[in-house]
């Protein structure tokens, strides 16, 4: 067999290559992708580090989308040393649908009040905005696919993705990073060959690690939470299953291996929890979140609190609640 072609490589050329990777930071040539909030860029390596997968996980309208769409919406003025595009599967909702809700972020205004409904009408100042927002993004490169798919189709796109915006070097061919963004993990279609979404779940994981190895690519998956994160059990006040675990993340055991980074958001006012598990954080407001940094390949795990801010459809740091001090008997 070749020596190319051998299924090893040497401590030599792991050291070789790790160096190399060292250097380039050091000189900025190679940097993470910095995201709005400096927690998660502190958990990870100063941002998500390109060949990573991250999981962000919650409860239906905790505001998974408005995170990942704020990521992409904030990614480009963010990280203008580097330039990479943007690849969405958006399977829950339309693109235009997407394309709205930018605008509710741009007019601080609610998606309702945007589509002129409820006897509010939009006006043509507002509409203006609206204009002129597009002119500024319309060309940063990002492209959507609407359509579900299997999961042998996701993979086939990618490639074709990535080989279809290369760049030929001389001899070299060069893969143009791309930040790609599937909202959500449980609507790929199966396919005969699968006997439930956990079959599904599994070839996923697998193909995004095939995927992650050989490209420059940063995955950034929504995924829903098993139900009984919302058992009686658990949503009492102050107790310790009010915190989210890597286990109920739907199809954990699938996806959590092969993932660098996994957050699961919790609204726990959503749930009438005033009092936040044993650490007993008070809940005055129904719209912080709380951030589960429950895997961290290369960072730390943790624990942050946000505030959703629905009608900007963006969420903010804050700092942590006060606690209840008082002694459950």
């Amino acid at each position: 067999m070749e020596e190319s072609k051998l299924p090893w490589i040497t401590k030599r050329e792991a050291y070789k290559n790790a160096l190399n990777y060292i250097k380039l930071r050091k000189d900025g040539l190679i940097k993470s992708i910095k995201t709005p909030w400096q927690r998660f860029n502190d958990s990870a390596v100063d941002g998500f580090e390109w060949h990573s997968m991250i999981v962000i996980g919650g409860r239906p309208a905790v505001g998974k989308t408005m995170i990942k769409d704020q990521i992409i919406r904030e990614a480009f003025n963010l990280n203008k040393h580097t330039y990479f595009r943007v690849l969405e599967f958006q399977f829950e909702m339309v693109a235009k649908v997407g394309a709205i809700r930018e605008y509710s972020s741009v007019l601080s205004k609610s998606y309702k009040q945007v589509c002129s409904a409820d006897n509010y009408k939009i006006s043509d100042d507002d509409f203006k905005k609206c204009i002129e927002y597009s002119k500024e993004k319309v060309n940063d490169p990002i492209e959507i696919v609407e359509n579900p798919c299997t999961v042998n189709e996701f993979e086939q796109f990618i490639e074709a993705w990535f080989e279809y915006h290369a760049k030929v070097v001389g001899n070299d061919k060069q893969y143009v990073p791309g930040i790609i963004t599937v909202d959500h993990s449980l609507l790929f279609k199966k396919t005969n060959f699968e006997n439930d979404r956990m079959d599904t779940l599994y070839h996923l994981g697998e193909a995004l690690t095939r995927l992650k190895r050989k490209y420059p690519v940063i995955f950034i998956i929504l995924s829903q939470l098993n139900r009984n994160v919302d058992s009686v059990e658990r949503t009492g006040d102050g107790k310790h299953g009010n915190y989210i675990l890597d286990s109920d993340i739907f199809g954990s055991d699938a996806l959590l291996q092969h993932a660098d980074i996994v957050v699961a958001f919790n609204r726990p006012g959503a749930k009438n929890i005033r009092i936040y598990g044993p650490e007993r954080w008070i809940i005055d407001d129904d719209r912080v979140l709380v951030a589960h940094f429950l895997k961290v390949r290369n960072g730390d795990t943790r624990m942050s609190f946000f505030r959703a801010e629905f009608e900007k459809m963006s969420i903010v740091e804050t700092p942590p609640p006060p606690r209840d001090v008082k002694i459950k008997n």
